[in-house]
């Protein structure tokens, strides 16, 4: 690859800022205010619209939009297939989170759907992709019960059916287009103590997609490997002095506040290759 992703991270990052994409959030009623806040500390502008009659609508004047499985009350699986449709028919990029699918049914079958509508990403852990793809039957609850590089394979080829980019997260993030794949080895396990640390990335994802997608030559999967490094990075600072998982959120929304390109050029451990199919 000719671009260095680590490069490309820094560069979105600036046009986040510069730009500050309108992000459109149907998200879980658990995460609301730490994606809301996540959002904003990258620089982007956070909406958390999920009402029937509203979403469409908001989501079509948005930058991105992300659609969240957390808590799918009638109500709001209906705000997201509105989402779903006024985003298409804008042309806006929408991340789909499909949290905790697999064994319960409602979420599932919902997921199923709207991965059916082409988003331009899916996001979650390694059980869920396995459930969404088709090879799995899902996690603990929001917890994987897989590694990630068990899912590589059936992420591929669920990218390539989807034509989405599938982020697996874990302890190192898999992003893959079906074409190239790439790690992401940053981070740190503090991150999973924190209700909404998986959930927000989503989000973050969808503000990166909005700053790509204005560019000369958008590219889904950078944008959201991008996404993913800046976020894991800024977990690392978040962790050096962080005391347990209260003073590591707080210190995390600080960390993505002042996250520096260059520092994270310098942190970076980011590997971008062709996928080859060795690690189905």
């Amino acid at each position: 690859m000719s671009i260095d992703p680590a490069r490309r991270a820094s560069e979105l990052l600036d046009l986040v800022r510069g730009t500050v994409p309108l992000t459109h959030c149907i998200t879980n009623s658990v995460v609301t205010n730490f994606t809301a806040n996540a959002v904003l500390a990258v620089g982007a502008t956070p909406a958390m619209v999920d009402l029937v009659g509203e979403a469409g609508m908001f989501a079509g004047v948005a930058g991105g939009l992300l659609v969240n499985l957390g808590t799918p009350t009638p109500e709001q699986r209906e705000a997201a297939r509105e989402a779903v449709a006024g985003a298409n028919a804008a042309g806006t990029p929408w991340v789909l989170d499909p949290v905790a699918i697999g064994a319960l049914p409602i979420r599932t079958a919902l997921a199923h759907e709207l991965v059916a509508l082409r988003p331009a990403a899916v996001r979650g852990n390694a059980s869920e992709m396995l459930a969404l793809a088709g090879t799995g039957g899902g996690g603990r609850g929001v917890d994987a019960a897989d590694e990630t590089d068990a899912a590589a394979g059936p992420a591929a080829e669920l990218a390539r059916r989807s034509r989405a980019v599938v982020a697996v997260s874990g302890a190192v993030d898999l992003i893959t287009d079906g074409e190239r794949v790439a790690r992401v080895a940053n981070g740190d396990a503090l991150l999973t103590k924190v209700t909404g640390g998986g959930c927000a990335l989503g989000a973050v994802m969808a503000a990166f997609l909005a700053a790509d997608a204005g560019t000369a030559e958008p590219d889904a999967f950078l944008a959201i490997v991008c996404a993913s490094l800046v976020y894991e990075v800024a977990a690392e600072f978040a962790a050096d002095g962080a005391a347990g998982p209260g003073s590591f959120g707080v210190r995390f929304l600080d960390a993505l506040a002042s996250a520096d390109g260059d520092e994270v050029v310098a942190r970076a451990r980011v590997e971008v290759a062709a996928f080859d199919g060795a690690a189905a």
